[in-house]
């Protein structure tokens, strides 16, 4: 399976929170193709599983998640003049997306819009235009263009819950030298190297020692709900998240092919013995581990892990430039990432030595 190409129809699928549907047939498609069964659950969650060569103990699964869905934006209210007020889905702030073709997902119809600030070429006699000339720019001054009545809207099934994308015209990925530059990286290049992961741990699964579950979660930008539903009903007491990993000073992180192991986030910190283990697992893999505590983070396996749900918990991550924003990433980062993977599920016990 060719990374690229994948994670290309990834990025084009559009996925907020609650309709991820576009991105689930994508990775349905690709999971289908190395594990033994794959199935949508009530959640919204894509389940795919790859059992160890011998039968095991059903304690000893290790599931492993990466999210389907993408920061987005929601209709509050559709207002007399047809443009809509909207709220973030997710992590989003408007600096994420600037003003910029959107993609209206009615419940009838797909509609084009505009996101806007309203013209820079204001006095900044209104507080929305205050906002705009300081760059301050907050949700209560966004809103959407239609150019559609409230009726028609109306019609097309546009109400407050609809969701908001950025459009396909803005989703085409960008080459930078040697990384891929992309809206929606977080969390599209994990689930890339999830299903990289699955496909190279098909060909390996005589060594597989514990059942894995391939587990693409829905929500987790809004709530982490898919992950917590799975959570209580797959077997298992093991819980990998992958993600992108923030390239910031301030966690000592690097934008290279080298993993950031997540010792810590917003939600609690990592097992200890898994934290070793994935670090142990990339050393394997031929890549220097980056430790680092994200403080401003969060991911399907803290949320798992906080909740009770969960005996043990660790999340790797690909490092990312402007997370939440146009992100870049090195294509080796996503392969890196897949390969380190592997090398915990096939030794999820192994720690570092001494002189590792």
């Amino acid at each position: 399976m060719e990374i690229l190409p994948l994670l290309n129809a990834l990025l084009l699928a559009r996925g907020p929170g609650g309709q991820e549907d576009e991105v689930r047939v994508v990775a349905q498609r690709a999971l289908a193709a190395c594990c033994e069964e794959v199935h949508g659950d009530s959640a919204g969650n894509l389940v795919g599983v790859i059992r160890a060569a011998a039968p095991a103990d059903p304690a000893t699964a290790i599931r492993v998640m990466a999210h389907l869905d993408e920061i987005a934006m929601i209709v509050k209210k559709v207002r007399p003049d047809g443009n809509l007020e909207v709220l973030a889905l997710g992590g989003a702030q408007p600096i994420s997306f600037g003003v910029c073709p959107v993609d209206i997902m009615g419940d009838h119809r797909l509609l084009p819009g505009v996101l806007s600030y309203g013209s820079m070429h204001n006095s900044g006699e209104s507080g929305s235009g205050r906002d705009v000339l300081s760059g301050a720019v907050q949700w209560k001054d966004v809103h959407v263009v239609t150019r559609m009545t409230p009726q028609a809207l109306e019609q097309a099934g546009v109400r407050p819950g609809t969701r908001v994308v950025l459009s396909q015209h803005w989703r085409q990925p960008y080459q930078v030298e040697d990384c891929l530059a992309a809206h929606f990286l977080d969390d599209r290049a994990p689930l890339a190297a999830v299903i990289r992961c699955a496909h190279l741990l098909q060909r390996r699964r005589s060594e597989l020692r514990q059942d894995v579950w391939f587990v693409l979660t829905s929500h987790e930008e809004e709530s982490n709900a898919g992950a917590l539903y799975a959570a209580a009903r797959l077997p298992g007491d093991t819980t990998i998240a992958v993600e992108v990993g923030p390239v910031l000073d301030e966690y000592g992180t690097r934008l290279s092919a080298d993993p950031i192991i997540n010792t810590g986030d917003q939600k609690g910190y990592y097992s200890r013995s898994v934290v070793q283990a994935l670090m142990a697992a990339t050393r394997r893999a031929g890549y220097a581990p980056q430790p680092a505590l994200l403080v401003d983070f969060a991911s399907d396996a803290s949320a798992v892990l906080s909740s009770g749900a969960d005996a043990r918990a660790g999340c790797i991550a690909i490092p990312t430039e402007n997370t939440h924003g146009f992100e870049m990433v090195l294509l080796e980062g996503i392969s890196a990432c897949a390969a380190s993977l592997l090398e915990y599920v096939l030794q999820p016990h192994a720690a570092l030595t001494p002189e590792g």
